[in-house]
């Protein structure tokens, strides 16, 4: 079996599965560290021509990551395209296991069994927190409903003041995310990389919470230690203003 991913937490569910397997990923696959394959580009924008060159069994994408239209033409030439859409936690759980199995995996790896367990009663912050989720600025953009990170976080205690809105990605101005009122402020540093300096200064006196992006939106070998990290750094929010 030859796999190439354009999913950076495909490629490090693959890597830490199938040792050998993987033979190339884009430049945004950062695990396991030391990952030692062909790079093809990034995730929007791959060198087609390159992954073709691999001669790959199977292309791994998502709904999210990738663009329609470099799986169909990948699949116009004849390359087998698997595109995953996890939007739940069970869902990504599900979705792991049933593409382990299809790439050759010969059981349920330790960490997805580690994920099960730590996803089965994650902490949650008590009360329930009503947040805004920003993933971008200039322009915001934050979450919205029907999203995996969505879910993660509402099993985690957070509401998100947009999970009813009609788009799954709202675009909303400055004036109304503040018009929400939140009582948090989730701001991951992927996509975006807000940071300490970057993000909580345009809530002031909201509490703001910096998550890891990794473990807030990647499905893959990180949801083992996600439920317990996140839980941590919700209940230390920091507050700017």
């Amino acid at each position: 079996m030859r796999v190439v991913s354009l999913v950076p937490s495909l490629t490090e569910a693959v890597a830490l599965t199938l040792p050998g397997a993987l033979v190339g990923a884009t430049d945004w696959c950062t695990h396991p560290a030391g990952l030692d394959v062909v790079r093809v580009g990034g995730t929007k924008y791959p060198d087609l021509d390159r992954v073709r060159a691999l001669r790959p069994d199977v292309v791994l994408l998502n709904v999210e990551e990738n663009r329609r239209e470099d799986a169909e033409a990948l699949r116009a030439v004849g390359v087998p395209v698997r595109v995953t859409y996890p939007r739940t936690v069970p869902g990504s759980l599900t979705e792991l296991a049933e593409l382990l199995a299809e790439l050759g995996a010969p059981a349920e790896p330790g960490w997805l069994r580690a994920a099960r367990r730590a996803w089965a009663e994650p902490a949650r912050l008590a009360p329930a927190r009503r947040a805004v989720v920003p993933v971008w600025r200039r322009p915001w953009v934050v979450l919205g409903g029907d999203t995996f990170a969505g879910d993660v976080l509402r099993r985690l205690g957070v509401v998100n003041a947009y999970d009813q809105h009609a788009e799954r990605y709202p675009r909303p101005s400055l004036a109304e995310l503040r018009d929400q009122r939140p009582e948090l402020v989730v701001l991951p540093d992927e996509p975006y990389r807000f940071s300490a300096d970057d993000g909580p200064e345009a809530f002031p006196g909201v509490p703001c919470a910096l998550l890891s992006g990794r473990h807030l939106t990647w499905y893959g070998p990180s949801l083992a230690e996600a439920p317990a990290l996140l839980a941590d750094q919700l209940s230390r929010p920091t507050l700017a203003g």
